[in-house]
């Protein structure tokens, strides 16, 4: 079938792309074939090649290239006996699964050459390409691989060599790539480009530093002129002034060249967004009627230019969520009219780039995350046991349907039952240093949200102070900047207000807000930030607006970087260290943190690490934090304070976490405090270990990295409270 000559320049980017990741599914393939793998290593070998072959096929019939997507649906199918129960597979699989892709890569390749048309219909090919792969029992026993029918391969070769006549057994295993002519351009490795990059941030600190001389040089001409006018300073007053004014002069040419230099940096390195987005109009449309349902897709931010290296990576987890969400979020038009919605459901694609994050909103009005359907279907796939489940509140229960082989689907369809999809988004987002939630109200519909770090070139950066720190705004978030005003405030007992544009904005102060100082109202005069981060707004009080500044955010190091105040940090022109703020944190209801700005958490673990990542979440959770590196050390902090929760690590060498508890179960005074273990394991067996000793909560330092524990904490408090 001839691919949509609107996206023919896209197909060719997509022969290129599916070229490294069947690269990627050839390698570990090869290593299946090997003795002596694990079945832990076996299992996360077939858990990706299984997320290779899903994403194979939904981009390619995101594209309208379904013969593609036949293709690799087949390939699942002959990898899914052997992905139900890990094993080395055996030689005769790994042949039929490479001459499939050598059919895939052959017909993408003839594609992108414009050359689809011509191509016969691949159906007989896909028959026999399954016929042929032997169950795994069978193929176990068969040897060496002479013994297998090489037909299909022969046949599938011959029919898409170009070169008419040419024989099978001398058509190439992979395809090649045209070579570009010599004057389409340059060939640079990204390696390359990145470096160039950094030498123009380099450049924009010694902007920055021009600035600051500058300023430096004038105080200096303002201090000699109030020693009055002497004839003795006038020569180098006039001296100074002169090279203040050609220092400001060089300082403006040098950050136009550097803002020159960024943006043909940017140019050659970035692509609109909408070039990914576009493609998957086609796809929810074609899906839609596949299913019998109808959809309408619709993008906000799609203007927005980002990486090129991000896009790619980014734009197999955009297919599966939009999969996702026809599939299993959108009703049939009849259900939708019945429950008074509109026959065609709605889903919207958001993108936002605020500083170095980038925001990306999935939604649908579909009906939602059935929570109690969840459970069963969890319980049933073996993904957590019902003790397990009977321990989760709404939002760990929503987060299970990114568990690898998670699918409320009773049979496996082209579009989903495999159990992969969701967690392969979550693989993607995290490989990108990111994070993914889901959030959904029954009979209204569910919204994923990726936040994802951008670090390509400088971003505009408000200054604020707040007491005597610091802070950045990434400037996209602020609005507007007004002075207080007593007749545009509304104080209430527990917050205030701001009257804006017809609307009540809720006044957060931000020294307050970081735990600097306790919360007051704003005072006559002190500066207001309009705030704005999906599509909430909130009026910053902060103690003085210090001024807009270009610079580049960097990622925090790995320990804190889910920290929920911080998205980044930058460095001023005298090399002090600059904190960003994220928006969203800002905005979020701060009713909560407020509830429990009193509370108490001790921290007991023997790595610093872990007790520094704990504690910076839970600060920013307003709870006041003491750290013991060591059971012995806790139980003397708890002979003289007392706290509404100690978070422990279950692993420790002088007294582990459970016999920690055990001591704490024995005291009177210690016997409800709500404790939670903290652990390296993420097994069944450890966290049945780590409850049954009497934790009330249980979280893998993965799911503390992700930034889980602040709502563990709350959860287990609310619930050990409820019990009390």
């Amino acid at each position: 079938m001839p691919v949509d000559p609107l996206l023919q320049g896209l197909v060719a980017g997509f022969a290129v792309e599916a070229q490294e990741v069947v690269q990627k599914v050839t390698m570990d393939l090869l290593e299946l074939e090997r003795d002596g793998l694990e079945t832990d290593a076996l299992s996360k070998l077939y858990v990706r090649l299984g997320r290779h072959l899903h994403t194979l096929k939904g981009s390619a019939s995101s594209l309208g290239m379904q013969d593609l997507g036949d293709i690799a649906h087949k390939l699942e199918d002959a990898l899914a006996p052997l992905k139900a129960n890990p094993q080395k597979m055996p030689r005769p699989v790994v042949d039929i699964l490479l001459h499939g892709l050598d059919l895939f890569m052959l017909r993408a390749q003839a594609h992108a050459d414009g050359r689809g048309d011509a191509l016969p219909d691949p159906a007989a090919a896909l028959a026999q390409l399954v016929a042929e792969a032997p169950p795994p029992e069978a193929a176990a026993a068969m040897g060496a691989p002479g013994s297998l029918k090489m037909s299909v391969s022969a046949a599938q070769v011959e029919v898409e060599s170009p070169a008419p006549g040419a024989a099978a057994e001398s058509a190439p295993v992979m395809p090649e790539l045209v070579p570009e002519s010599a004057d389409a351009g340059w060939r640079v490795s990204a390696r390359q480009v990145t470096a160039l990059m950094r030498e123009v941030e380099r450049l924009r600190e010694v902007r920055l530093r021009f600035e600051e001389r500058g300023r430096e040089l004038d105080r200096v001409v303002t201090l000699l002129a109030k020693q009055g006018l002497l004839a003795e300073t006038a020569e180098a007053r006039s001296q100074l002034s002169g090279t203040s004014r050609s220092l400001r002069t060089d300082g403006e040419e040098t950050g136009d060249i550097v803002e020159a230099l960024e943006e043909g940096l940017k140019a050659i390195t970035t692509r609109p967004v909408r070039t990914i987005l576009d493609p998957l109009q086609r796809m929810v449309r074609d899906l839609s009627r596949q299913l019998g349902k109808e959809a309408r897709l619709s993008v906000v931010g799609s203007e927005l230019s980002l990486d090129r290296r991000l896009l790619e990576k980014l734009q197999g987890a955009l297919v599966h969520l939009l999969r996702n969400a026809v599939d299993h979020g959108l009703e049939l038009p009849a259900q939708r009219e019945r429950a008074g919605k509109h026959h065609e459901g709605a889903l919207t694609m958001r993108i936002e780039q605020q500083g170095n994050l980038l925001y990306l909103e999935c939604a649908d009005d579909g009906a939602g995350i059935d929570v109690e359907r969840v459970k069963k279907v969890a319980e049933s796939r073996g993904v957590v046991t019902a003790d397990e489940t009977a321990r989760l509140n709404e939002n760990q229960v929503r987060d299970l349907i990114f568990r690898p082989g998670f699918s409320t689907r009773t049979d496996v369809t082209d579009t989903s039952g495999r159990g992969v999809g969701l967690d392969a988004v979550r693989a993607s987002v995290e490989g990108l240093q990111g994070r993914i939630e889901v959030a959904s109200t029954p009979g209204q519909g569910t919204r994923f949200m990726l936040t994802l770090p951008v670090d390509l070139g400088s971003s505009p950066v408000l200054v604020v102070r707040a007491t005597e720190t610091l802070v950045g705004l990434p400037m996209l978030a602020v609005e507007a900047t007004q002075l207080a005003r007593a007749d545009s405030l509304r104080l209430g007992k527990r917050r205030a207000h701001m009257e804006y544009q017809g609307q009540l904005l809720p006044v957060v102060d931000l020294g307050a807000r970081l735990g600097l100082r306790a919360l007051a109202p704003p005072t006559e005069g002190q500066p207001l930030l309009i705030v704005q981060s999906g599509g909430k707004r909130v009026a910053l009080a902060v103690d003085a607006v210090v001024g807009d500044r270009d610079l580049v955010i960097r990622p925090l190091p790995s320990e804190v970087r889910d920290v929920p105040a911080w998205q980044g940090a930058a460095t001023l022109s005298r090399g002090e260290l600059l904190l960003i703020c994220r928006p969203d944190w800002l905005v979020t209801d701060t009713s909560q943190a407020q509830v429990v700005a009193q509370r108490r958490a001790l921290v007991v673990d023997d790595s610093l690490t872990a007790r520094a990542l704990h504690r910076a979440m839970l600060e920013a959770g307003g709870f006041t934090v003491h750290l013991a590196a060591s059971g012995a050390r806790a139980l003397d902090r708890l002979a003289t304070d007392t706290y509404d929760v100690v978070i422990c690590d279950l692993d420790m060498e002088e007294m582990d976490g459970v016999q920690l508890i055990a001591k704490l179960r024995e005291r009177k005074e210690t016997a409800t405090l709500p404790v939670i273990l903290v652990s390296a394991h993420d097994s069944a067996a450890a966290r049945e270990r780590g409850l049954a000793a009497g934790a009330d909560g249980y979280l893998s330092k993965r799911e503390c990295a992700a930034g889980r524990l602040l709502a563990e904490v709350l959860d287990v408090m609310s619930r050990r409270g409820n019990r009390a």
